[in-house]
C-alpha cells in the first residue's frame, strides 16, 4: 500500500521542482525528503525519479502517479467533507485567502454574513497574490481563496483545485485627467487606449505578480514594451500616482472603486475573471460551501449596487 504522506511529497516535487524546495515547504530536511521518496519508489516497484544533472525529475511513471495522487487526495477531501456535514452546526477555523482589492471590497460583507449566520466559525484572512493561491491551498495553509486571471493572459487550472465563478470585471486604463492627461490619449478617441499610451510612463505591479505579467502582455499585444517608471501593487497607491501625473496603469474594476480626483478611466475590452477556489473534493464541506455562498452574495450586491462602474473622470 502506498503511503499518502509520501505521495504528497512526490506531488510537491512535481510542483516545486527541487527536493530543497519541498523540504522548505514541509519543514523537513532535504535528506528526509529524499529518504521518503526513495521509500515510495521501493514500494512502487518502478523508477519514479531520475537524475538530470544535479537535480532530480519525475519519470513518466512518476508523473502518472502524481495524477493518481490528485485523485486520491480529492477523495480524502470528499470524505472529510462528508464527515463534516454529519456534524451538528459549523465550527472551527476557516482560512480564507484573497488579493488586496478583494480584501477591501468583497470580503468585509462576506465576513459579516458568515459571522452572523455561522458564529461558530473562526474566520482568518490572509492577503496574497493569486499566483501564490494554488500552493497555499495544496499545502493546507488556506481552505478557501479568491483567485483570478485575465482573458488576455489566461492561467491553466491547477489539477489539485476546484473552483466556481465569482464575477468578471472590466479592466480600465487609468490616466491622469485634465491638463495632466497623457498627450497621446488626449489627442482623440482611439480604438485601443493602450496603444495610444505607448509613449507614456507606466505604473506597473511588482515583477512576479499576475498584474505585472498582464500589463506586459497587454502592451506587447499593442506592439510595444511599456516604459516603466514606478512599481506599485496596491491600487490605491497606483491611482494616487496616476492622479499626480506620474503615468498610466491598468486597473480592474474592483481596484477602481474609490478613485481620487484627477483620474480618468478608459474601458478596455479585457476582463479580469474572479473565482473562488478550494481543494479538489472539498466543495461539499459545509464551511467551504458557506464561504462560497457568502462571497457570491457579496459579489452580486457589489455589481448591482450604486457605483458599480467607476466614474469616467473629468
Amino acid at each position: 500500500m502506498l503511503d499518502v504522506r509520501r505521495l504528497r511529497l512526490l506531488r510537491d516535487l512535481a510542483h516545486l521542482g527541487t527536493i530543497a524546495s519541498v523540504a522548505q515547504a514541509r519543514a523537513y530536511t532535504p535528506s528526509a525528503v529524499s529518504q521518503q521518496l526513495a521509500a515510495l519508489q521501493r514500494d512502487a516497484g518502478v523508477p519514479l525519479l531520475e537524475h538530470a544533472g544535479r537535480r532530480v525529475r519525475l519519470t513518466p511513471a512518476g508523473m502518472s502517479l502524481v495524477r493518481h495522487t490528485e485523485t486520491v487526495l480529492a477523495a480524502l477531501e470528499a470524505a472529510d467533507a462528508g464527515l463534516a456535514a454529519a456534524r451538528a452546526g459549523l465550527a472551527g477555523a476557516v482560512r480564507i485567502g484573497a488579493f488586496p482589492s478583494a480584501v477591501r471590497t468583497l470580503l468585509p460583507p462576506a465576513l459579516v454574513a458568515l459571522g452572523r449566520d455561522h458564529p461558530g466559525l473562526e474566520l482568518m484572512v490572509t492577503e496574497l497574490d493569486p499566483v501564490a493561491v494554488p500552493g497555499a491551498l495544496r499545502d493546507r495553509r488556506l481552505d478557501v481563496a479568491l483567485l483570478h486571471d485575465y482573458d488576455l493572459a489566461p492561467v491553466e487550472p491547477d489539477p489539485a483545485l476546484d473552483s466556481v465563478p465569482l464575477l468578471d470585471e472590466t479592466v480600465f486604463l487609468a490616466v491622469p485627467a485634465g491638463p495632466a492627461l497623457v498627450p497621446a490619449v488626449a489627442a482623440g478617441p482611439s480604438r485601443d487606449p493602450v496603444a495610444a499610451a505607448r509613449h507614456a510612463d507606466w505604473i506597473v505591479a511588482s515583477p512576479g505578480t499576475l498584474c505585472h505579467a498582464v500589463t506586459l502582455q497587454a502592451c506587447r499585444a499593442a506592439g510595444f514594451a511599456p516604459r516603466v517608471r514606478h512599481h506599485a501593487d496596491d491600487f490605491t497607491a497606483v491611482l494616487a500616482l496616476v492622479a499626480a501625473g506620474q503615468g498610466v496603469s491598468l486597473v480592474p474594476q474592483l481596484g477602481a472603486d474609490q478613485p481620487p480626483p484627477g483620474v480618468r478611466f478608459l474601458p478596455l475590452p479585457a476582463r479580469r475573471r474572479n473565482r473562488v477556489a478550494y481543494r479538489r473534493g472539498a466543495g461539499a464541506h459545509p464551511a467551504v460551501a458557506a464561504c462560497v455562498a457568502a462571497l457570491q452574495a457579496a459579489a452580486l450586491a457589489l455589481l448591482s449596487g450604486p457605483g458599480a462602474e467607476p466614474p469616467a473622470g473629468p
